[in-house]
């Protein structure tokens, strides 16, 4: 299976090393092998995570730490935040299957963001989301796990792979899709982050974020409508462009 359209799973804030190491031999059951980690709580490596992970221990050792979701996405152009709850931000609800699809279909790095074990995902993490990913599970007893929730997302892109290969005669080791001759891949998440950063910064002394009360709303406003067109590399760049041209002061 090609390494570009194998998704990263990030766990933000993990508390336990054993769930670290259960989500690890989740992921590789069905050929995931990136891990990265968001200020895991008990620090890192933990011993607790390799007798849990029951020989998955290639992906414990090749995990890598940030200390935030922001720093851990920044390389990736599409990234699914796992949720159940509504977080105020309105961004596309796809489940398992769908997100596999997308995952399968889009080019560039693909990222799956997993909350801690109490609380889930906060606001801010969401916020930097393409999209929502959600599975239908009983109402009356919402409680997956961890690992659960990392199979859940392995397995779905595991079997979506499988039947794209199939259906298109490929082997099924073969899974990256021919895109369009003169199309580019999304911009990945840190020249987003810049695109928004810099809209920021020219609105804000002009009083565009007032009243302070609805700031913080406004604001994952902004990014919510500057990340869903999926710009790729030059097009944010000629948006930035055209930003820094706006800021200059006009010719005499």
């Amino acid at each position: 299976m090609a390494e570009d359209r194998r998704p990263v799973v990030v766990l933000v804030r993990p508390q336990l090393g054993e769930n670290i190491g259960k989500a690890a031999r989740a992921m590789l059951n069905f050929g995931l092998t990136e891990m990265r980690l968001v200020a895991p709580r008990d620090g890192w490596p933990n011993p607790s995570a390799g007798p849990a992970a029951a020989g998955a221990d290639t992906v414990l050792d090749r995990a890598k730490v940030y200390e935030t979701t922001a720093e851990a996405v920044a390389d990736c152009a599409h990234v699914y935040a796992t949720t159940v709850r509504k977080r105020g931000v309105t961004k596309p609800v796809v489940g398992a299957d769908g997100a596999a699809r997308l995952i399968h279909a889009h080019e560039g790095r693909h990222a799956v963001l997993f909350g801690p074990e109490r609380s889930g995902l906060e606001t801010e993490d969401v916020a930097l989301a393409r999209h929502i990913l959600t599975v239908p599970i009983n109402p009356e007893f919402g409680s997956l796990n961890l690992a659960q929730a990392v199979i859940l997302v392995a397995y779905e892109w595991s079997r979506i792979g499988r039947e794209l290969a199939e259906a298109d005669g490929r082997a099924v080791e073969n899974l990256v899709q021919p895109t369009a001759e003169d199309a580019l891949p999304p911009a990945p998440q840190d020249e987003l982050d810049g695109l928004v950063a810099h809209f920021e910064r020219m609105l804000e002394p002009k009083g565009y974020f007032l009243p302070e009360t609805r700031a913080e709303a406004t604001r994952r406003t902004l990014r919510g409508v500057l990340t869903k067109p999926g710009w790729n590399h030059l097009e944010v760049r000629t948006l930035r462009g055209i930003l820094s041209t706006l800021e200059r002061e006009p010719r005499r």
